[in-house]
């Protein structure tokens, strides 16, 4: 039987799709979210209990999770609120969930193994689109190939980000993307750009700091490891401009950005979520030259991650994962995404 979740930033977009998702599963989730004038009305339409309070407030935030064995956190960006959150979790005994993509968090959370395991209880980021196709697919490779040195990973088909995810990934604009090298996070060299063929001819694709290059080194050990996606065209326009640019409009320019994310559809609406697909691609080599790849479909992106999240918390909330920092694909197995509405390896 699954215990007590509480969904915290549960009316933001994609935190609104899992809280929805986890009613039409049969779960009871309790809403949480800073601003109550925001919350009270979802939780009433959903007919869930709820409680407003915000992560910089301690007390108030060990207080709303007495009672609760799973807090699936969907407020972004995440850098600002899971450190206050994971400490409340180690710190009241409960299971720690969240949907970032963003690698200091992951790292983060990572560290965090040892004091999780004494806690017996979990601590899981990631568990949406961020990262839980691109593990798995990592882990398959993996498998096919054990002795693998370098992961290529990427993906396509997010056409349109919700406004949360855009001003999360904002204050990065002005970083170059990271790459794990022998081991470590590193600046990539060579520029953004570069060119992929995933299954259906040459494409133009950006290096980004996606968590894989944190959540595949924990999941597969590869010392090597960069991810790519197929670029929007507004996305294009952004990664084209000077570093120096870029830079400005992640600091002191950032009002200019905020005002133009705030005329941003809140994300893709459901005819978008329900039809749309992205395909994830895997490479893996090891040091004789020797490959594999895989080619996978999966649903749409903000959809995938309303059902994988609440699954993963349903999960969790029932025992099923060990104590520490896992990772889906560590957790669940390498096949764990192909069990998911859409999911289909195409080789």
């Amino acid at each position: 039987m699954a215990g007590q979740i509480l969904i915290y930033g549960a009316y933001g977009y994609t935190g609104e799709l899992i809280a929805r998702e986890a009613v039409k599963m049969g779960l009871t989730p309790r809403l949480g979210g800073r601003d109550a004038t925001r919350l009270g009305p979802l939780a009433e339409d959903l007919g869930l209990e709820w409680v407003a309070f915000g992560v910089d407030d301690r007390a108030a935030t060990r207080a709303a999770l007495d009672g609760i064995d799973t807090l699936l956190n969907g407020a972004g960006p995440f850098r600002e609120t899971y450190a206050a959150l994971t400490e409340a979790c180690l710190a009241t005994h409960t299971h720690y969930l969240d949907i970032t993509g963003e690698i200091d968090v992951l790292a983060g959370c990572a560290a965090l193994d040892e004091r999780a395991k004494a806690a017996g209880i979990t601590i899981m980021p990631g568990t949406g689109f961020d990262v839980v196709p691109t593990d798995c697919m990592a882990a398959m490779l993996k498998e096919r190939l054990p002795d693998a040195t370098k992961l290529t990973l990427a993906f396509k088909g997010m056409a349109q980000a919700s406004r949360g995810t855009a001003m999360s990934a904002i204050p990065h604009l002005g970083n170059p993307p990271y790459v794990r090298r022998d081991g470590d996070l590193v600046p990539r060299p060579g520029g953004v750009f570069s060119t992929l063929d995933m299954g259906e001819g040459p494409e133009r694709v950006a290096a980004i700091s996606w968590g894989d290059i944190v959540t595949a080194w924990h999941t597969t050990a590869i010392p090597n490891i960069e991810v790519f996606l197929v670029p929007p065209k507004d996305m294009v326009t952004l990664l084209k401009l000077p570093l120096f640019l870029r830079r400005f409009l992640a600091g002191a320019g950032r009002a200019i950005v905020n005002r133009v994310l705030a005329r941003m559809p809140e994300g893709p609406d459901a005819t978008a979520r329900s039809t749309g697909r992205c395909i994830v691609y895997g490479r893996a080599e090891n040091a004789k030259g020797d490959a594999v790849q895989h080619v996978m479909t999966t649903a749409e992106g903000y959809y995938l991650t309303s059902l994988t999240a609440t699954r993963i918390a349903k999960a969790v909330s029932e025992g099923q994962t060990a104590p520490g920092f896992l990772t889906p694909a560590r957790a669940f197995g390498s096949d764990y995404i192909l069990g998911f509405e859409g999911s289909v390896l195409r080789n």
